[in-house]
């Protein structure tokens, strides 16, 4: 679910395949992805990420660091998380991802049809908002060229 967006997501991808001895800790993780460690606990809480423990103490493997970048990625271009959980979930199928990929793509294609509505949608309320401004702005010089007084509102 890599995305290009202005906004980036935190976290170096590139170590994403380190050995499975490198660990992380929640507060590490936490730092690395702008995310505070109440946010990762509530992603074990759904099921999206699964460290290891060691007494009280979360361990999180570059598996878990992948998930999070996933999830922060989702997250930014608006998917919710059961969304985001049905995409990371099909990585687990030995097809060489080819269902997690055509499933992604299909969300991706939903995501991008239902923000160019919100857009247009969004365009259509500036336009009203712009000739309502503009009928209020008329209405306004009317009442200020018969009256000799100081305009009380201000243009920004």
């Amino acid at each position: 679910m890599e995305v290009a967006v202005e906004k980036t997501v935190p976290g170096d991808m590139s170590q994403i395949h380190d050995a499975d001895t490198q660990t992380y800790t929640i507060t590490q993780l936490a730092e690395e992805f702008g995310v505070t460690t109440r946010a990762i606990r509530f992603y074990e809480d759904k099921d999206l990420l699964h460290p290891r423990r060691q007494g009280q103490a979360r361990i999180y493997r570059p598996r878990d660091r992948a998930r999070l970048h996933l999830i922060v990625s989702g997250k930014l271009v608006g998917f919710t998380l059961a969304e985001i959980k049905e995409i990371i979930d099909l990585y687990d199928i030995s097809d060489g991802g080819e269902a997690q990929y055509c499933h992604a793509l299909r969300k991706f294609e939903e995501r991008i049809e239902s923000l160019r509505q919100q857009k247009a949608e969004i365009d259509v309320q500036i336009k009203g908002l712009e000739a309502g401004g503009a009928r209020v702005q008329g209405l306004l010089d009317e009442v200020l060229a018969n009256e000799a007084s100081v305009p009380m509102c201000q243009k920004n």
